[in-house]
């Protein structure tokens, strides 16, 4: 399959389109979004053909899912469980100036916008949303559904887990944990731990409040999966 159809038409969207287009490697088919009034229209002279959901009639496509904003970065995941589509139809998008060592892994779904550095033995996750001049230094570790957005430094052996999302310009010290779904504020300083479902900002970072309810419905929602699993012992 060497065509593509990019789910969503926002910024990210077509920060992904024009990666797409640079590298030369895919025939980007257009965008789909569950909006009606962009159906029909072109996007930066890319088309939207329609809903969410045609993706299925377009079984020989690849796909990569560009949608979320800081109020709402769980809305990947939860368009990846409503599409419900098989890993191999996701694409890895990697804009042709980002760097990623040979010793560094990118999951499906994955989206590295232009000059990213990915240093060594860094693993990226599926569906991680990566923006323009982020430095992952080694043995980082980005779990499913992250977002790093633009000019965000961790440092080395640092984990964002799954759904965190790093505001532009945030530095992050080795060896840290940012929990699950929580959120770091724009050049913010973290220097230690970040718990699950936190919003933290500042320099040093603090915690400013619970994260907004999307993202703790992800967190409850993995937590309650986890308890099914292993019962609550």
């Amino acid at each position: 399959m060497n065509e593509l159809v990019i789910i969503g038409a926002g910024g990210f969207a077509r920060e992904t389109a024009q990666a797409v287009l640079d590298a030369g490697e895919l025939k980007l088919l257009g965008h789909l979004d569950d909006n009606p009034a962009l159906h029909g229209t072109d996007v930066d002279g890319v088309p939207v053909l329609g809903d969410c959901d045609l993706v299925h009639a377009l079984p020989g496509a690849r796909v990569v899912i560009c949608v979320g904003n800081p109020r709402d970065y769980a809305a990947r995941a939860r368009l990846v469980r409503r599409l419900g589509l098989p890993t191999d139809r996701y694409a890895t998008v990697v804009h042709p100036t980002a760097v990623v060592s040979a010793t560094s892994e990118v999951g499906p779904g994955s989206v590295l916008l232009a000059h990213c550095v990915l240093t060594a033995a860094v693993r990226v996750g599926a569906q991680v949303a990566v923006m323009p001049h982020v430095v992952l230094t080694h043995d980082d570790v980005v779990e499913d559904h992250a977002t790093l957005t633009s000019g965000v430094r961790l440092g080395g052996g640092v984990r964002l887990e799954r759904g965190a999302y790093v505001g532009s310009g945030a530095l992050v010290r080795e060896g840290t944990t940012v929990g699950a779904w929580s959120q770091i504020g724009m050049g913010s300083s973290v220097l230690g731990d970040v718990p699950p479902g936190e919003v933290w900002v500042g320099s040093p970072a603090r915690r400013l409040r619970a994260a907004e309810a999307p993202a703790l419905d992800e967190l409850r929602r993995e937590q309650g999966s986890r308890h099914e699993q292993w019962g609550d012992h």
